[in-house]
């Protein structure tokens, strides 16, 4: 067996979903196979990078792929940060064959504390959604004025 074991997590944000791809390796990034440092918006590769900016050193021994689509970019960009930060934490995990997986368990426990420190919705998600439009107005609560009472 020459290619390391692949593990897939899942995350979604908003109307965003994406899958995680981790496997062993030197520390790449790629969303939709485009390189972390070559997308346009800065605020979103910022949300992206800051569960790995968390994790520190660990960084370096593993290749993540993200396939990520529906949403707006912020949204996409949400979704890629928690399934990075469950893939990180679920990676660690005690498994039949640890020399495949480079953290040990305490290392796990560790991040996932210092993750959820930093930001408590990495790890489990943020479950606002839109709320939708009802009848009798523009938005989901406001109605048309009435100068009458």
């Amino acid at each position: 067996m020459t290619t390391p074991k692949t593990e897939i997590y899942f995350a979604t944000r908003k109307t965003a979903s994406a899958h995680v791809y981790i496997t062993k390796g030197k520390g790449k990034v790629r969303i939709n196979n485009v390189p972390v440092e070559m997308i346009p918006q800065e605020t979103a590769r910022e949300v992206i990078l800051a569960p790995l900016e968390i994790t520190g050193d660990l960084r370096d021994k593993i290749d993540i792929s993200v396939r990520v689509r529906g949403g707006g970019f912020m949204g996409q960009a949400s979704a890629i940060a928690t399934g990075i930060s469950r893939a990180l934490t679920g990676w660690t995990k005690s498994k039949k064959e640890p020399k495949d997986h480079p953290f040990p368990k305490s290392t796990r426990e560790d991040l996932r504390k210092r993750i959820t420190d930093f930001d408590k919705y990495l790890v489990s998600g943020d479950a606002r959604r839109k709320e939708p439009k009802k009848f009798g107005g523009p938005g989901a609560r406001r109605r048309k004025q009435k100068s009458y009472r």
